[in-house]
Formats: structure tokens, sequence, C-alpha cells
């Protein structure tokens, strides 16, 4: 292992970060993790990863702190406070948060982190649990250039798609606008398969040509599977589609953008929630409108 990598602690190691984490120890970083099953701790120690019995054992040596946690709620859990990140983490750390949030989360954040010596960088990703696992992730940063720079060689040991889009919680304004983009396009989707579906064709052949032409998207090529065979085991839960659902409209209606098909996926979304798909992958946007069409899901 190299000593001239940098040191590396990982906070939160769910469905995408066990993956991501396990990406930059076969890339050779020495990666110490938190969170908080055993489970996960044990996977990262069996994958060469060290576990570490809190957040500030995790940080206290890193040269970098990167976190993936559910929520802003999750991120100032984990960041703030006596046995946060900010108060453990030595001062001229980098912290990357890789957690999708609000874009005010990620400034106050940084502010936060500037006051201790610590630079942050928001850095959401999209591709789903697949993309984590194939490190091909797309990642959208904010922040200064200079600790994207410095960041550029550890985010390309986990996505494909690297691209610094602004300051502070400009990451995040692109996830959010991401989400909006899937969720509509998740529906959309959905109702052309439950459309076909009635309309007695064959759906396989259907959805390939369809992926074929100007329909076909890389939404498609993921959940293909997933309607095909009505599986909705989570890559990316409902639950967390309709968090992200909330901060995009929240945030086009601070800035004054509308948003009139996004809102009512956004209702979509947290309908389907309200009866307890939430656990499932969003591409059980489908059992929604299959209900609606009197159709089995």
């Amino acid at each position: 292992m190299s000593t001239a990598l940098p040191k590396i602690a990982w906070i939160g190691l769910g469905i995408m970060g066990s993956p991501m984490a396990e990406n930059l120890i076969k890339a050779g970083y020495d990666v110490t993790g938190y969170t908080l099953e055993q489970d996960k701790l044990d996977r990262l120690a069996a994958n060469g990863g060290t576990a570490a019995a809190s957040i500030a054992a995790a940080v206290k040596d890193a040269d970098v702190v990167i976190t993936m946690v559910p929520a802003s709620p999750h991120v100032e859990a984990i960041a703030y406070g006596e046995d946060g990140i900010l108060e453990n983490t030595k001062s001229g750390a980098l912290l990357i948060d890789m957690s999708s949030i609000t874009p005010q989360t990620s400034v106050d954040l940084a502010k936060a982190g500037a006051e201790k010596g610590i630079r942050v960088l928001d850095a959401p990703v999209s591709g789903g649990e697949a993309g984590a696992i194939e490190a091909v992730l797309s990642i959208m940063v904010g922040g200064e250039h200079a600790d994207f720079d410095e960041a550029k060689p550890i985010l390309e040991a986990l996505g494909k798609t690297i691209i610094l889009c602004g300051p502070h919680g400009s990451g995040q304004t692109v996830k959010a606008a991401n989400q909006l983009i899937v969720a509509v396009n998740i529906q959309a989707c959905a109702e052309a398969v439950i459309f076909l579906e009635k309309s007695g064709v064959d759906l396989e052949a259907a959805l390939e040509v369809l992926n074929g032409g100007l329909a076909g998207s890389t939404v498609l090529t993921r959940k293909k599977q997933n309607f095909l065979t009505r599986d909705f085991a989570p890559g990316f839960r409902i639950d967390l589609h309709h968090k992200d659902m909330g901060i995009v409209t929240d945030a086009a209606r601070n800035v004054g953008a509308a948003l009139p098909v996004g809102a009512v996926v956004a209702n979509l979304v947290a309908s389907l929630r309200a009866q307890g798909d939430g656990g499932l992958d969003h591409s059980a946007l489908l059992r929604g409108v299959a209900r609606l069409s009197g159709v089995e899901a």
C-alpha cells in the first residue's frame, strides 16, 4: 500500500457506501470506516478496511473524510457536536460529503468546516447501487477548485463522470435536478409499461425497441428488468427519492422555478410511500400506475 496516498475515513456504509469504500481499498487507499451496523463494519474489515468504534476514532488520523448518509439531519448529526467530524478531524483535512442533502446544508457545513480549518466539498452521486459497485458513478461537486483538484484522484476510483459544478452547494443543486429527471423518467416508463401490457404487446420486445430510439434512456436500461420481472429490491429506495423530491421542490420554490410535472411526480412518490412501498426500489413507481389502472401491482 502506497504511503503517498492520503488516509481516508469513511462514515456511512449503506447500499452505496459499502461498495464505494471497497473500491477505494481496491485502488490502494487505507480506509478506516464507521457506521451504525456491525455487519457493515465486519464487511469493511473483511474487504481490507479498518473498522472504527466511533466517528472520532475513524477520523482522528484521516487526511480525507468521506461521508455517505441518507439525508441532511444525518449529515448534521455526524458532522457537528463534540463526538462529530468537525471536532475530531485534524485542521487541514478535506471533508467530502457524498450524501444527497439540501444545498443550504452543504453551504452551512462548508462554513462551519472553514472555522475549524477543514475544507469541504459537496459531492453527491448518481448511478445507484450498480453504479457504486461498478465505480461508474456520476459525481457532481460543489466547492473550491483547488480542493476539487486534490479530491479528483479519489473520486476517480468511485466514478466516471466527475464535474465541478460551482461553489459550495452547487453539487447538491445539480443532484436535485438529477433526481427530478430520474423520477419523471421512471414515471413515464412505468406508464408506458402498463399501457403496453394492457394493449397485449410483447413487453420485452417493446422495451428493447423503445430503448434503441429517442425514448431510450439510462433509466430504461437500468430499470428494464425491474419492470419486466416486477422485482423491486432496492437499489435506490422510494423513501430516499421522496426525500430528494422534497429537496428539489423546495429549492425550486426558493429560486422561483416552476416544476409542473415534477410536482405531480413528487406527489406520486409520496403516495407510493404512504401505501407502504417506501422500502422498495424507485422503479416501484410502476406499482402506483398499476393500481390506478386496475392491474395487479
